[in-house]
């Protein structure tokens, strides 16, 4: 009885690739905190507090 095995090599991602992979992650983070920081809903705001609280996230 033989087996056969088989390797399969993943080319590394370019940098640019990274770099817009890190950028694009940023951006829909930042625009998270704003517009939950900055809703005008008052039930957004509140729990987007309330989370920060609970993770011991200093915000005031």
């Amino acid at each position: 009885m033989t087996t056969a095995t088989t390797t399969v090599k993943t080319a590394p991602k370019a940098l640019s690739d990274r770099i817009a992979a890190i950028a694009a992650a940023l951006i829909v983070g930042l625009g998270l905190v704003y517009l939950t920081g900055f809703s005008h809903s008052q039930s957004l705001h509140d729990a987007a507090h309330d989370t920060r609280h609970g993770l011991a996230f200093p915000c005031h």
